[in-house]
């Protein structure tokens, strides 16, 4: 199966300075990118992963 062409976006609450970019319209992974450096790849996780991940960072 072939991995779905990201949609890369940022979050509301970012500025435009320190941004990375998300693209979780694939369901075999969540792509993760500095907004700055974007030619110098990405880092992909597993969704349940980033799921965590984020959960953790909301809490605070």
């Amino acid at each position: 199966m072939q991995s779905a062409t990201p949609n890369w976006r940022t979050s509301s609450y970012t500025g435009t300075e320190n941004c990375v970019e998300v693209a979780d319209n694939d369901p075999t992974k969540v792509r993760v990118r500095d907004t700055k450096a974007r030619d110098r790849g990405y880092l992909a996780v597993q969704p349940d992963r980033w799921t965590a991940f984020v959960a953790y960072a909301t809490q605070g």
